[in-house]
């Protein structure tokens, strides 16, 4: 099992530790349903260093990104992020990513922990124009400090103008009393706030830093039980969950990172399958009858034919009801549609909602 540079402080501070992805992470510390409360309408902390990072470098970094990536990674200028995926040949999908330019010959990819040397060997396989790659993930640690007061309880540390920065950018500087920490204006909460990037070395001096700046604005550590509501809250997709090797981008509803004014890994049959339409749509969908959906249920119509399923589900902390994601059959993804989620042998009745869940 691996550990982050933050391991001892998490246990430390009687943080409930689970195996994810490979790492010894924070599922909790006082509650999934206080800690998501907190990043919703305050500030918390995530240890995320567990996710991976690659540097390519040279004349044709960029070149590679474009055939491998299905965003136009072109449209990047320094300083901006961009997300996007690894389409597979097979119609599905390597992993989701960001894409950060560094400059005009430098770029950070940043991937979820679970598909690190997947990617790493995936991108590898296409370089064939002496791209320089490196591995950085073992050696950088990455926090994410999200909610409304995040940019307030951040600003003491840093003379990067915080409040002033556009969601998906970032800036390198110095933030508290350590040079070259790259600051983004990104996250996976829906709740605003910033990820920062630094060496593991740094990661105590970091972490208390941060804790003691945001101290009078009640900041707190917050575990990837409380990411995960959150995420879900927004309808953002969980690589393994809502997308994986045999989901297409089309069927997602990722053609807003699936360009086709360039060439990429299997682009073509995407766009065909775009043009042609889907059969399948994954769909966000909020429980009428009592119940939680949970990854893998069966999804029926009002008949009992199965008609897809969940692939993520839980009882929303900020709506106080139930919600999912799953693929259906495209005639019951319109919104208002009734679809059942077989819960125990029972069907229970759910209708389909336009994501985000919360607005």
């Amino acid at each position: 099992m691996n550990n982050t540079a933050l391991t001892d402080k998490h246990i430390s501070l009687g943080a409930k530790m689970v195996p994810f992805a490979g790492y010894n992470m924070p599922v909790q510390y006082e509650g999934i349903n206080a800690e998501h409360q907190t990043v919703r309408n305050g500030v918390g902390v995530f240890d995320v260093s567990h996710m991976g990072e690659f540097i390519l470098k040279g004349d044709k970094a960029l070149d590679l990104i474009q055939r491998v990536t299905s965003n136009d990674a072109s449209k990047l200028y320094d300083g901006k992020v961009q997300y996007s995926c690894l389409p597979n040949e097979n119609g599905g999908i390597v992993d989701d990513l960001l894409v950060y330019r560094i400059d005009e010959k430098t770029y950070m990819l940043v991937v979820n922990a679970s598909n690190i040397e997947k990617d790493w060997n995936w991108i590898q396989k296409f370089n064939t124009e002496g791209v320089e790659m490196h591995n950085i993930s073992d050696k950088t640690s990455l926090l994410a400090i999200q909610g409304p007061k995040a940019a307030e309880a951040l600003q003491s540390l840093t003379d990067i103008d915080l409040a002033s920065m556009e969601y998906y950018n970032f800036k390198k500087g110095v933030f508290a009393g350590v040079d070259n920490v790259v600051v983004s204006a990104t996250g996976y909460t829906g709740a605003g706030g910033f990820e920062i990037y630094f060496d593991n070395e740094h990661a105590y001096k970091i972490w208390d830093a941060i804790f003691e700046a945001g101290k009078d604005l009640g900041i707190k550590p917050i575990g990837l039980g409380a990411r995960d509501t959150l995420r879900l809250e927004m309808g953002f997709c969980l690589y393994g969950n809502d997308i994986d090797d045999t989901t297409s981008p089309i069927e997602a509803g990722l053609g807003w990172i699936t360009k086709f004014s360039k060439t990429f890994t299997n682009s073509a049959a995407l766009q065909a399958q775009k043009e042609a339409g889907v059969q399948k749509k994954l769909i966000g969908f909020e429980m009428i009858d009592r119940g939680i959906p949970r990854h893998d249920y069966e999804i029926t119509d009002e008949q009992g034919q199965v008609i897809g399923r969940v692939t993520s589900g839980t009882q929303s902390p900020s709506l106080q009801k139930a919600i999912g994601m799953g693929y259906v059959n495209l005639d019951k993804a319109k919104e208002g549609s009734e679809i059942y989620i077989l819960i125990r042998n029972a069907q229970i009745k759910a209708k389909v909602v336009k994501f985000p869940f919360y607005k």
